[in-house]
């Protein structure tokens, strides 16, 4: 089959990875023109992670990570009110991302490529591209994220996402960066800090490279706070506004400075520092997302394009992976109905089950 695949993150690199293996042809459309490498953290990966990475030959990226040695809960002050002593390893996103953009060769991933709307007819299927190409393809595979333009395609009646009440600011700092009084507390734990209606955490990742030695990661830090007014906290350095996210250097001069002054007042010191040693913080708005089908005739949606859950549940990874899997195994049976039945129903139960638990788990912050 020819099979065109909207987005190059984590869904459509895994779909891509084993389709291919397969014997398919792929074509993958990312809309970033430089690439993603850089731009993840760490995941604690979870086991259709490591059954993906087993079927593609690359059993080693689950191996390499940071180990969190203990998980601590901080109070204001920044005195440890809690210790749970198990270890618990965060693996590097950018290692999972690169190591399986590997499998892939140039002329089947194309950067700087935007999906702007996807269509099918008997014959075919197709992908528009933001510069007026036209892609068809026997099958096409919406992993374009939350504002997914074949998700748009596909269920045109859909609400879509739906804001949970509150965002998460983040920070990625070389640990090198962070002075020594905040790395002897946060450096190899997990840490979190518990406010009313918000909550700090940060664990050590591996560096942009993949480094893993003491002084060469990265610490990455997440605070979640109750915004209401989230057009204005989405909007960038030249006034645009937009829908879900901002991208490190989008943030205002302005903004920042708020930022870092609502850090100290609300923080413990700790993690008021990590965001101080963040030049460029970033802000995701969080949002809940269902869609009710996932397969329509010659389009399949996966990833976030179908599914959004809360970052709490720490499984977007491995819903992306089980998406992929899924996905391939109807493929292999020919993309019947009934392949496209059995794929759907699966993972739209699977879904549900993780948007729900993200909920819960976020219930005291929205």
């Amino acid at each position: 089959m020819r099979i065109a695949i909207a987005g190059g993150s984590m869904a459509g690199l895994f779909s891509a990875a084993l389709l291919r293996r397969a014997g398919h042809e792929v074509l993958v459309f990312e809309r970033s023109r430089s690439g993603l490498e850089g731009r993840g953290a760490g995941l604690v990966a979870q086991e259709e992670v490591f059954v993906l990475l087993r079927t593609l030959g690359l059993d080693e990226v689950s191996r390499l990570g940071v180990v969190a040695r203990e998980r601590i809960a901080l109070e204001r002050s920044g005195a440890v009110i809690q210790r749970d002593p198990r270890p618990q390893m965060q693996v590097s996103w950018d290692h999972l991302y690169v190591a399986v953009r590997m499998l892939i060769d140039d002329e089947g991933y194309h950067l700087g490529q935007a999906v702007v709307a996807a269509g099918q007819d008997a014959k075919a299927a197709w992908l528009e591209l933001g510069d007026g190409k036209h892609v068809e393809a026997d099958l096409v595979i919406g992993a374009d994220g939350i504002g997914s333009a074949v998700r748009r395609t596909m269920l045109p009646g859909d609400p879509g996402p739906t804001y949970a009440g509150y965002v998460a600011w983040r920070a990625l700092v070389p640990e090198q960066l962070l002075p020594p009084s905040a790395a002897d507390i946060l450096s190899g734990r997990f840490a979190f800090f518990h406010m009313p209606g918000g909550q700090a955490l940060g664990y050590t990742v591996a560096g942009a490279q993949g480094e893993l030695e003491p002084g060469e990661r990265r610490y990455n830090a997440v605070w979640y706070r109750r915004t209401v007014d989230l057009a204005r906290t989405l909007t960038d350095t030249e006034g645009r506004t937009h829908p879900f996210s901002l991208a490190p250097g989008g943030v205002s001069a302005q903004a920042r400075d708020a930022l870092l002054v609502a850090a100290r007042q609300l923080l413990p010191a700790a993690f008021a520092d990590v965001f101080a040693a963040e030049p460029q913080p970033f802000a995701q708005a969080i949002f809940d997302m269902e869609a009710p089908r996932m397969a329509d005739g010659r389009l399949a949606l996966i990833g976030d394009a179908a599914f959004v859950a809360r970052p709490h549940t720490a499984m977007g990874v491995a819903k992306a992976a089980g998406d992929a899997m899924a996905l391939a195994l109807a493929v292999e049976r020919g993309w019947t109905p009934e392949a496209r039945a059995a794929f759907e129903a699966e993972r739209v139960q699977a879904g549900r089950a993780i948007v729900g638990y993200g909920r819960r788990l976020g219930a005291s912050l929205a």
